[in-house]
């Protein structure tokens, strides 16, 4: 009986993989071919949210931390790769590098005083110290208060491909976005990522095996710190400016809106999540109805129907499970 279950579990692994695979495949076909359906500009600002949706989901859905504050990591990218590019003369890759810098050096000063909390309390560090952060780049100098960083150039990629180019743009924020969700993949399946998870599953268990929980959210926090920030850094190359809203804490309240929509600790619950937003936000702008109201409803009834995301009861379905899909949340 042992052997026969062994077998039965390795072949629904293996459709498990071979069903991922291949939607990994058909989902970059579609990408790459979607700029010549749609609107680029559109398409990347997905892209951008996507991508930091997925790295707001690396901290709650796989370390179960609730942070309220992604916004000043998003938004503090996005500033210091705009000031960099545009004050400095820095090429957007050394631009992003700096972006990317500037928000894992703010994640490990906000992580480290709020990772002595648990559970709202941690939520509100994250909130008090966002929030002095808007307000520092309210009053800063090199933001420009509120009319924040304008007309940003995006130069030439290695001094070769133009930026200027939307096609050409597209295909880099497509290559960024491919290369932050390969790294949070490989992060949340290797050993230091199942360490995340047992700390996100009791806490208190992984403490009295010898693990250092106070090490490992640290780390936990500025990877998502870093990975937010790559998101905004290339988000304000797109649009060429950065302002107020990206560290606003309503951009905070965005993220967490798109993670929920789609699913809490799966991979493509987030990029479900942000699609679903953005494509609101996009389509229902030049509407008379307020979008926001809009995307409170869809909210309430995904709260309703789809309580583990829509993404998570897919997994959680009858179909998910013969699939080989798995949510454990």
């Amino acid at each position: 009986m042992t052997g026969i279950t062994d077998t039965i579990r390795t072949d629904k692994s293996r459709t498990a993989i071979s069903v991922q695979t291949v939607i990994v495949i058909i989902g970059l076909l579609l990408l790459l071919l979607a700029p010549f359906f749609f609107y680029p500009i559109f398409l990347m600002k997905l892209l951008c949210f996507a991508l930091f949706a997925c790295a707001f989901n690396l901290l709650l859905g796989y370390t179960g931390l609730l942070s309220f504050g992604h916004a000043t990591f998003f938004g503090g990218a996005a500033y210091f790769t705009a000031h960099a590019v545009k004050e400095w003369g820095f090429s957007p890759e050394l631009g992003i590098v700096v972006g990317v810098a500037g928000a894992a050096i703010l994640g490990l000063v906000m992580g480290f005083f709020a990772i002595r909390r648990q559970g709202i309390y941690f939520a509100m560090i994250t909130l008090a110290l966002s929030q002095m952060f808007f307000f520092f780049c309210l009053q800063s100098e090199f933001t420009h208060g509120e009319d924040g960083i304008q007309s940003v150039p995006r130069g030439h990629l290695f001094g070769i491909l133009d930026l200027n180019n939307s096609t050409n743009m597209y295909y880099f924020v497509l290559a960024v976005f491919v290369v932050g969700i390969l790294i949070i993949w490989r992060f949340i399946n290797s050993p230091f990522g199942m360490i995340l998870k047992s700390i996100r599953e009791n806490e208190q268990r992984a403490i009295s095996l010898g693990y250092s929980v106070a090490r490992y959210k640290l780390g936990a926090f500025v990877m998502s710190a870093a990975l937010a920030g790559l998101a905004g850094a290339v988000k304000s190359l797109v649009f060429q400016f950065a302002t107020l809203t990206d560290v606003a804490w309503q951009m905070s309240g965005e993220v967490i809106l798109m993670t929920l929509l789609g699913g809490i600790g799966t991979l493509i619950g987030p990029l479900f999540g942000a699609g679903l937003v953005v494509t609101l936000e996009n389509y229902l702008a030049t509407s008379e109805f307020p979008v926001t109201i809009i995307t409170g409803i869809v909210f309430m009834i995904c709260v309703l129907i789809f309580r583990r995301g829509i993404i998570g009861e897919f997994y959680a379905s009858r179909l998910g499970r013969k699939l080989g899909f798995v949510y454990r949340r």
